[in-house]
């Protein structure tokens, strides 16, 4: 498998913010957002972690005791990515 750019990793980050900016009514699954970007459910959850670190997403955990919900995480835009979509537009 080839090492992608740290461009293009920039650019999936951008359209995962993208994604979750328009689908802002509903916390989207870790699967739903590989599944819109054609990529590896972990990759993209690595990218998602790497977003959580900078402030811009928010995990929304559902957690029932004795299940693990790591692989179904969900993900939104966090409050200070949102406004800086609304400035963009």
């Amino acid at each position: 498998m080839s090492k992608l750019s740290a461009q293009k990793i920039k650019k999936l980050k951008e359209e995962i913010l993208t994604l979750l900016y328009h689908n802002d009514l509903k916390a989207m699954f870790t699967n739903e957002i590989a599944s819109s970007l054609i990529r590896d459910e972990e990759f993209i959850k690595k990218l998602l972690t790497e977003l959580k670190n900078d402030s811009l997403v928010i995990e929304v955990s559902k957690s029932k005791e004795g299940y693990n919900y790591s692989k179904w995480r969900r993900w939104t835009l966090s409050p200070k990515a949102r406004e800086a979509y609304k400035q963009l537009l």
